[in-house]
């Protein structure tokens, strides 16, 4: 995106791509401008760190880190920034991402990580939460989150209806 980006999405590695791209999305669906970088907390790990202390003064007013299996970037991001922090874990490996939620989601005291769902429905949410957090203080992001949560509902209803008029009982 070419405006100043206000949230960083960092993932372990490029496998995490297709799931971290729909944090992408909902982002731009919102007109937030956003960057993303591979960056892993046990393979590059001062990558990691310079990424996370140098976000707030770039401008950067949230992050989004998802990684998989030992899970530990949101943490560690978490941990060399006063930013909001979102986790998301990634699917796969032995525990199919039940090992990647552990370790996102138990973080000690004092340093937190907002932790969402495992996989694309998590890296979504996490997308919404920034909108969320950052309509706090815009007035056009609040107006265009309540017209996504209308077209939602509108969607509900279209599909009950369809299925009423197909004779079908819910």
């Amino acid at each position: 995106m070419t405006d100043s980006p206000k949230v960083l999405l960092i993932m372990g590695s490029d496998s995490d791509l297709p799931v971290m791209q729909t944090a992408g999305e909902v982002l731009q669906k919102f007109g937030i401008p956003y960057e993303m970088h591979i960056a892993s907390a046990h393979r590059s790990p001062a990558k990691a760190m310079a990424l996370a202390s140098e976000a707030a003064g770039r401008g950067i007013e949230a992050i989004i880190a998802g990684a998989g299996m030992a899970a530990h970037l949101a943490g560690v991001v978490a941990a060399k920034t006063i930013l909001p922090v979102i986790g998301v874990p990634m699917p796969g490996g032995a525990l199919n991402g039940v090992d990647a939620l552990y370790s996102t989601v138990q973080m000690p005291g004092g340093i937190p990580v907002a932790t969402m769902a495992i996989g694309k429905a998590g890296a979504k949410n996490a997308g919404l939460f920034v909108v969320q957090m950052l309509a706090l203080n815009d007035v056009r992001l609040a107006g265009a989150l309540k017209e996504y949560r209308r077209e939602m509902e509108d969607e509900v209803e279209r599909k009950d209806a369809a299925l009423q008029a197909a004779g079908r009982e819910a």
